[in-house]
């Protein structure tokens, strides 16, 4: 329990777009999860969305409209989709889940016990 793993970071041009997956074990997927983020401006993780184990997502407000989380139930995978990428996007982005005792989404970090290693966006103007 506990294990997840991001991909799909990487350098982009702003205006683009990228597509983050992480890959949780079972367990860990049917909790609350969340995307964050740490970028050279911010101390703490920065939350960019959390999602409950039935599907229902809130945003961080500077995340609405431009980023888009979803669930593959199947693969046990999460999803963040990034479009109009902006130089002040570059960070390190992760994933997380919280214990699955708690049912509601959370914008805490502290709140989250498992995360995984990150994966890098860069974005350049």
């Amino acid at each position: 329990q506990g294990r997840l793993v991001e991909s799909g970071g990487g350098s982009v041009q702003a205006g683009g777009f990228l597509r983050l997956s992480c890959v949780a074990s079972g367990d860990t997927f049917r909790s609350v999860m969340g995307w964050f983020r740490q970028t050279p401006l911010s101390k703490e993780r920065e939350a960019i969305v959390s999602i409950t184990p039935d599907g229902k997502p809130t945003y961080a407000k500077f995340a609405q409209g431009r980023f888009t989380i979803s669930k593959d139930n199947a693969e046990n995978t999460l999803f963040l989709e990034m479009k109009n990428l902006e130089p002040e996007d570059t960070g390190m982005y992760y994933c997380a889940a919280r214990n699955r005792l708690y049912s509601f989404p959370s914008f805490s970090e502290f709140e989250y016990g498992y995360w995984g290693q990150g994966t890098q966006v860069t974005v350049s103007s």
